[in-house]
């Protein structure tokens, strides 16, 4: 890779821009795209390759008139924020970690929010809505509420819902979301709106325990960020 290229590529990542590397086989030649662009001068289903590899995070290799493309995504970093430093917090971090999100944990109530039960993981004890605008969250980005505290959950579901985040899962049984949704409604919030909250929080696996429940948000995630058309 050319440095210069690099040098770009570098750039896009701490901008949390998504950026293609195109590499035709036959000459070595190297070109950066941003699909979303529209990709000007090249061919259609190069654009939607391009756009096909940034979704899946994978590298592929194209097939066209003037011979074989490496296609070669360079996606912004995955986040999540945990709003709520309860147990299941500390299991769904650790297994976010492994699944490569950089964590964010917020909660103001800093008697739970500790370096001790949270080991490496970045804590932030602002008000939700001040921390996520701080996190500037976008299409990489994830949300979770955890707390259980309408004081704390709400208003971190208001700026999640008003962001581009690909996920905002929120604990609590259906009465509670329902509940929750009213309140959210008169806050000004559209029922599209509304409808994009994973409520209850996680896939339906029978989940009891902490442990079991972040499983059942990690895997809903997976789901999520796989599946929509733009991931």
């Amino acid at each position: 890779m050319k440095g210069a290229f690099l040098e770009e590529i570098l750039a896009a990542r701490e901008e949390r821009r998504p950026v293609v590397r195109l590499v035709w086989l036959d000459d070595g030649r190297e070109r950066l795209v941003d699909p979303a662009g529209g990709g000007a001068g090249l061919d259609a289903s190069l654009v939607e390759a391009a756009k096909d590899a940034l979704r899946s995070d994978k590298a592929t290799l194209v097939e066209t008139d003037g011979g074989a493309i490496f296609v070669h995504p360079f996606n912004p970093a995955l986040r999540l924020a945990i709003v709520g430093a309860v147990h299941i917090a500390q299991h769904l971090a650790a297994l976010a970690d492994r699944l490569g999100y950089s964590v964010t944990v917020i909660d103001p109530r800093t008697g739970f929010l500790t370096e001790a039960r949270f080991p490496g993981v970045t804590l932030d004890a602002r008000w939700p809505d001040e921390a996520l605008e701080a996190f500037a969250l976008d299409a990489r980005s994830a949300v979770v509420t955890l707390s259980h505290d309408s004081k704390i959950d709400e208003p971190a579901l208001s700026a999640a819902l008003r962001s581009p985040a690909f996920y905002v899962g929120a604990l609590g049984s259906r009465r509670t979301q329902e509940k929750r949704r009213g309140r959210l409604r008169e806050a000004g919030l559209a029922e599209a709106d509304l409808d994009r909250i994973h409520g209850p929080v996680g896939l339906d696996l029978g989940a009891k325990s902490p442990a079991e429940i972040a499983l059942s948000v990690a895997a809903e995630l997976t789901a999520t960020l796989r599946a929509r058309g733009d991931a």
